[in-house]
Formats: structure tokens, C-alpha cells, sequence
């Protein structure tokens, strides 16, 4: 029997765990990560010996006979049996068939090896079997050396012995964690020639109640005697054919794949379609315009066009008296052309506006998490809040970078300028005139000829009309001013709400989102990896 059947997709499978493993760093326990990295690196280093070998070993504790199985299955005494603890201190390795495995052992790192050749039983072509040293050892380094190979080998052959086959050390410590590879297992129930029939049969079923209450079902049970070659036919035939499919190794990657699968599943459970709504990015990115000064430099931009407006169209008796006064937008350095080169002066958020901005974050973060497991919460946090530190600077430059339209003039302003200027000049004239008249009275020379409009002399009416139509324009275009003053804030306002916006989906929303995409393709990605 094969101890399972030929695992598909491998190649897959492994494409999968690199993305797997892409997508894990920066983001989940950084001991499974290098699990996974070490899994990975085996795949890639055990196929590239190739499957021409198949890599069994023989695992079990003290006194279980692990090294007198071995030695039986050899037809030589390689191992050494004896009554001192522990017997084996490094592997033993024996290898059938002609094909060198040399590179093979030294990746495993095994330095005892005995070439037995393909002729006595070309069935085991191919077979490298590793006798360890004890897994209960009292050395340390022989536990070790033990688990180390445990985690390479392509198939694990457990030497339990009557006595200890219940351990609770052993199955907590070896066969538990790796009941996800009970199809790459097989149990031997050794030295069952000390037992009746009936305790036989009984500890047999014991075993396998025990295997099956732990996961291990599908791990097959054989009972064997190193001793008097019980079981030893069977058990070879079972490894000559696992030998023969060629398929150990490949089924070994695959349960290592499955197995880090299933401890990746934890991290893919809940809802799976998480998304930044819309009243979270309304609400951010109301927090974050808050804290730019949108209402500030609103005001300043309808200050400015007030300002340039009495400038350009008011009385030009009065209007001079406008320029002694600071432009609002220059004041707060806001450019007429646009640039997030410049820094303006606009005051730092307040601590309020901070606080806002600290809870729209943790809004945003805690709605696109919600029901997620560990790790996505702390991620997503993380990707929401990595500009916070920038955010004023960053809103500093949106403002800068944002057209407030301080560089447009309205052409009402031209003419209405022009008009100012031209009823001013009427204004003068008339004075001028009225000037003259009055010289040439006092100095009692002959009146020139007046001309008039209607009863009023035109002299009169150019200085009354001058100044009077002047400052009625002047009055009207100052209502246009307020009028348009106000057009412009609310242009400025959603030019700003705008930029603003689109600085929330660069720097916080398109994170969050990237980060809830990774999670989707984890997941994916963690199914593939089962298979």
C-alpha cells in the first residue's frame, strides 16, 4: 500500500506559498513567516535532488529498537544495539540502488552512510533509510539531531514500542503537531513478540484508538519483531512500494504546504468583504479639511477679492487708501499660481482638529477591520495612520498645490476701472474749468462764453456728475465684489475639499484598500496552498 495517494498541483501549490510569503511579511507573526521560509527553502532545495531517492526514516524513543529494526531491514548489523543510553548519538544512513546520493546526504547532513547497492533487492531502488538518534534522548543535541532530520526526511516511520506506545511525552511532543502528515506516517508497533496474542491484538487496537483520537487515522499501524523478523516482510513491502511511485518527497512538501495552510486558515477567518464606506471618507476627509484651514483660507480668498476688487473698481478718491491695507492671501502667503513648493502660514491643526483627524482614522480603520481576524486589524491600523505624522505637512502642501483662483481677474474690473478713471478725468475737467472761470472773474476780464445743459453750465455738471457717478459705481461694484467674493470662496472651497480628498485616498483610503486586497489574496493564496 502507498501511504497515500499522489498529491496534484504541487508546483502550484508552492507558487502559492511564495505569494504567501510575499504578501506575510511586514504583517503576521514573524515566526510563522519564517516557517514558511523554511519550508519554502526545503521545497526548493529537496527537489532539486530529484525523486530517484526516497528518504525514510526510523524515529521512536529509547528502548523502542529503533537501530535493531534498522539493522533488520538492512541485513547487516550497521547500528549499534546494546544496553547503554543513548545507543545512537549521530544518524546512520543506508542506501539501496546504484544512483549517488551524496548530495542528498550531505544536504541532510548525515555522516554515516552504507552503500548496499541495487542486486541483493532491486525493489528498494532507491531507498535512503536514516536510523535517528533518539527523540527522548538525554543529550540534547541528539534531540536535536532527531527533530532536524524529522523535518527533512520524505517519510517518518514511528518505532513505538508495548510499553511506552502511549507516551503522552512522544504523541504531545512528536506525533500531535504533526497529525496534518499522517499521510507521509506510518506507525510500527516493534518487540510484539513479547506479547500473547491477545495482548497483541489489544495493544494494537489501543494504538490505533489513540492515533485516531489524535488525528492520525490515516496513518497505517504494523506490527513488527526486530527481534524474530515479525512484520519486517510487510513493512518492506510497504516501503518498496512507496519507493517504486517515487512520489515520497513530493508528498512530503505537499503536507508541509497543507499543514502551514491550516495554521494560516486562522488568519482568513470572518467577513470577506470589507470596504472603506462612504460616510468614512466623508468624514475624513471633513476632518482633514478642518485641519488644512479650508474655512480660514476660504475667508482669506474671499478677503482677497474684496480687497483687489475695491482696488481695481472703486472710487479712486477713496479706493488709494485700499492698498495701505495687507491682501489677506498674501498675508497668509497662498500664491496666485499655484505651487506645493511654498509653505503658506497657515497656522498648525489645533489640537481639536488633531484629535478629529485621530478619530476619523480610527474610524476608517475600525469599520474596514471589523470582523477581521489578527493580523489585518493591527495592518490595516498601520497602513491607515503611516502619513500621520506627515499629515500637516502634507495638507500644508495640498493648500499651496490647490488653484484658489487668486490669479484671475473678472473683466467687469477692467471696465469698470476704466469707468472710475474716465468719470474721475470728467471730475477734474469740470473743476478745472470752473478753475479758469473763477481766475478770469477775479481778474475781471471779459467773461467767456459758458455752455450749459439745460440750466446747469457744463463745467458744473462734469465735476457733480464726476464725482456723485463715481461713487454710485463705486458702491455697485462693490456689491458685485461681495457677490463674487463670495462665488470665489466656495470655488476655493471645493477646489480645497477636492485636493484634500484626493490627499485622503493617496495617503490613508488606498492603503487601507490595499491592505484589505492583500488579505484577499492571502486568503486565495492560502487555498491554493491546500490544494
Amino acid at each position: 500500500m502507498l501511504l497515500t495517494r499522489r498529491p496534484t498541483g504541487l508546483a502550484d501549490r508552492l507558487d502559492a506559498l511564495q505569494e504567501v510569503l510575499k504578501l506575510s511579511r511586514e504583517r503576521l507573526d514573524p515566526v510563522v513567516v519564517a516557517d514558511a521560509e523554511q519550508i519554502a527553502a526545503k521545497a526548493g532545495e529537496r527537489l532539486r535532488f530529484g525523486e530517484a531517492h526516497t528518504v525514510v526514516a526510523l524515529a521512536g524513543a529509547t528502548g523502542s529498537g529503533k537501530s535493531s529494526l534498522f539493522n533488520m531491514l538492512v541485513g547487516e548489523p550497521l547500528s549499534t544495539v546494546g544496553m547503554r543510553r543513548p545507543t545512537t548519538d549521530v544518524a546512520h544512513a543506508a542506501v539501496w540502488g546504484s544512483q549517488d546520493a551524496t548530495s542528498l546526504l550531505d544536504w541532510l547532513e548525515v555522516p554515516r552512510r552504507h552503500l548496499l547497492g541495487a542486486e541483493p533487492e532491486p525493489e528498494l531502488d532507491g531507498l535512503v533509510l536514516l536510523d535517528l538518534p533518539d527523540v527522548d534522548s538525554v543529550q540534547q543535541s541528539n534531540r536535536l539531531e532527531a527533530e532536524r532530520l524529522v523535518e527533512r526526511v520524505d517519510l517518518l516511520v514511528w518505532v513505538l514500542d508495548p510499553q511506552k506506545y502511549a507516551d503522552a511525552a512522544l504523541h504531545e511532543r512528536y506525533l500531535l503537531p504533526l497529525a496534518a502528515h499522517s499521510d507521509i506516517m506510518l506507525i510500527v508497533l516493534n518487540q510484539v513478540d513479547r506479547l500473547s496474542p491477545e495482548a497483541r491484538t489489544g495493544c494494537l487496537d489501543d494504538l490505533t484508538a489513540l492515533l485516531k483520537s489524535e488525528g492520525l487515522a490515516a496513518a497505517p499501524v504494523l506490527p513488527a519483531s526486530a527481534r524474530t523478523g515479525d512484520g519486517i516482510p510487510s513493512l518492506r513491502a510497504v516501503l518498496a512500494r512507496n519507493v517504486a511511485a517515487k512520489q515520497a518527497a513530493v508528498r512530503r512538501l505537499a503536507a508541509d504546504v497543507s499543514a502551514l495552510a491550516e495554521r494560516l486558515d486562522d488568519a482568513c477567518v470572518g467577513t470577506t468583504n470589507q470596504a472603506v464606506t462612504a460616510a468614512d471618507r466623508t468624514s475624513l476627509t471633513g476632518a482633514l479639511s478642518a485641519a488644512a484651514g479650508v474655512d480660514v483660507v476660504s475667508e482669506a480668498v474671499a478677503g482677497a477679492y474684496r480687497l483687489r476688487a475695491r482696488r481695481a473698481t472703486g472710487w479712486p478718491v477713496t479706493a488709494w487708501t485700499s492698498r495701505l491695507r495687507l491682501d489677506p492671501a498674501r498675508r497668509l502667503r497662498l500664491r496666485d499660481e499655484p505651487s506645493e513648493l511654498v509653505r503658506t502660514s497657515l497656522p498648525g491643526p489645533s489640537a481639536l482638529q488633531r484629535a478629529h483627524v485621530d478619530n476619523a482614522l480610527r474610524r476608517v480603520s475600525d469599520h474596514a477591520a471589523s470582523g477581521l481576524p489578527q493580523p489585518w486589524p493591527q495592518a490595516i491600523r498601520r497602513a491607515a495612520t503611516s502619513s500621520q505624522n506627515r499629515m500637516p505637512d502634507l495638507l500644508d502642501q495640498a493648500v499651496a498645490g490647490t488653484d484658489l483662483g487668486l490669479g484671475r481677474r473678472p473683466h467687469w474690473w477692467r471696465a469698470a476701472g476704466t469707468m472710475q478713471w474716465l468719470l474721475l478725468g470728467a471730475a477734474a475737467a469740470g473743476l478745472i474749468w470752473l478753475g479758469m472761470l473763477f481766475l478770469v472773474a477775479w481778474l475781471q476780464l471779459p467773461a467767456p462764453p459758458l455752455p450749459r445743459w439745460g440750466r446747469l453750465p457744463v463745467p458744473t455738471l462734469l465735476l457733480v456728475l464726476g464725482l456723485v457717478l463715481g461713487f454710485v459705481l463705486a458702491q455697485i461694484c462693490g456689491l458685485f465684489a461681495r457677490t463674487g467674493a463670495a462665488r470665489r470662496a466656495r470655488q476655493a472651497r471645493r477646489g480645497l475639499e477636492s485636493r484634500i480628498s484626493q490627499l485622503a485616498d493617496e495617503v490613508v483610503l488606498e492603503p487601507v484598500e490595499r491592505e484589505l486586497s492583500a488579505r484577499l489574496e492571502f486568503c486565495a493564496a492560502v487555498a491554493r496552498m491546500r490544494g
